[in-house]
């Protein structure tokens, strides 16, 4: 059975759960740039560069992430959000991207299959694929409102580098996440329907577009009905939100997507809303509570955490879904569905 109907069989039966945040963990740890750069020998400080610390502490990474299996995940994210070569750049790692991603998915995937193995419980590893500092969409110059920093061809292959290499590593899904600028997320589609013909095989795809206010929009301006039509030719495995609000601010846009899309619905929010000092303080039991709402109400299938998520956040949303059904998928219809930055439909 593929990775792909592993994943609807299990969220058949019940809710599933997600993991949480990487990089409040890392925070924690107080790293030092000795930990970061390792042996490396890089032109450029490394300290920040969460990614790279699959390569120069790997028992750190994998100790976050068997933290989130110990407290319930069944999916679990690769720590590969700033992994790609625009981003690594900065620190002077480009070279290092195939390396940081292969590893990294090696981390999650190993924790994964020994936690099936102690329990039979399917674990799936979600190779994370963060949207870089780059959009499409946007020109960061705003007396030349034509003007691009990459184009649409130049970013695939940036996402398909770090997508085959995170398959490598044994990642079941490419999950493209924080979507703040929809033309970014087609390149990312893009990369890894390329990935699929090279590779002679379906590699799934999870999707999770972030909101930029709480009239429901992200960056490139696109209403989350409207990015649902933008993307559902891809055929995601999982749909969602994640990122920018709490619970509370998500859920009118939770419960909207979770009425038009025909496939899982996966939403991992932030601890709530960060404090005057950027910190999240949301307790663990109100995040749980919030989201249960949602299970509740038949809203998702598959629920974790973003920012300032903790394995005691992750272990506090396991414990309020236990036991309630799942998200049944609407079945799809056959209206013509457009999109620009608002939706179209047009009745048969």
């Amino acid at each position: 059975m593929s990775a792909r109907e592993k994943l609807k069989t299990a969220a058949a039966e019940r809710i599933l759960v997600f993991d949480g945040a990487f990089g409040t963990q890392i925070q924690e740890r107080k790293l030092g740039e000795a930990d970061y750069a390792g042996d490396l020998k890089l032109n450029a400080d490394q300290k920040g560069n969460n990614d790279i610390l699959a390569l120069t502490r790997p028992d750190v990474i994998a100790d976050i992430t068997r933290a989130y299996l110990d407290a319930g995940s069944d999916v679990v994210s690769t720590n590969t959000f700033s992994a790609n070569s625009i981003s690594q750049a900065d620190y002077a790692a480009e070279d290092l991207v195939r390396d940081i991603n292969v590893a990294s998915g090696r981390i999650a995937r190993e924790l994964a299959d020994e936690y099936e193995a102690k329990d039979g419980r399917p674990r799936f590893v979600a190779g994370a694929i963060g949207p870089t500092n780059k959009t499409l969409s946007l020109s960061p110059d705003v007396e030349d409102p034509g003007f691009r920093e990459i184009d649409f061809d130049s970013l695939v292959a940036v996402y398909k580098e770090q997508a085959a290499a995170l398959v490598e590593g044994g990642a079941d899904f490419i999950l493209i996440e924080t979507i703040f600028d929809t033309l970014n997320a087609k390149a990312g589609i893009m990369a890894v329907k390329q990935l699929e013909t090279d590779l002679g095989r379906d590699v799934p795809i999870m999707l999770s577009m972030t909101l930029t206010d709480l009239s429901g929009r992200n960056l490139s301006g696109h209403t989350v009905e409207a990015f649902w039509y933008a993307v559902r030719h891809a055929n995601p495995a999982t749909i969602g939100l994640n990122c920018s609000f709490g619970a509370d601010q998500l859920r009118p846009h939770v419960q909207l997507l979770s009425g038009i899309a025909d496939t899982l619905l996966m939403a991992y929010p932030n601890a709530g809303l960060p404090n005057e000092l950027g910190e999240y303080d949301e307790a663990p039991e109100t995040t749980a509570g919030l989201v249960r709402l949602w299970a509740e109400n038949g809203r998702a299938n598959i629920l974790g955490g973003c920012c300032g998520s903790t394995p005691d956040h992750i272990a506090a949303i396991a414990k309020a879904v236990d036991g309630l059904p799942p998200r049944e998928v609407p079945a799809r219809d056959t209206k013509m569905r457009l999109a620009g930055l608002e939706a179209f439909s047009v009745a048969a």
